[in-house]
């Protein structure tokens, strides 16, 4: 959804981004990948205004933070 603009489960080409964001004391659409705001890595949602389906991503530049972050699990 987030490459083809189109939703995989309806086929609707009507699909909106809400950017990610950290807000005060770790609010927002994050992942804490440390103990402050600073070290947030924002997670975009991509929503299907047709059906509803949602997907959240984050950048590419930021999948290194969250692969290196203590929190990550394998």
């Amino acid at each position: 959804m987030k490459n083809t603009r189109i939703c995989p489960k309806c086929n609707s080409t009507d699909i909106v981004r809400i950017d990610g964001y950290a807000g005060p004391y770790g609010t927002g659409n994050n992942i804490m990948t440390k103990g402050t705001i600073f070290s947030a890595v924002n997670v975009n949602r991509y929503i299907c205004c047709v059906c509803g389906y949602t997907e959240e991503w984050i950048d590419k530049e930021d999948i290194v933070k969250v692969k290196n972050s203590k929190k990550a699990k394998r």
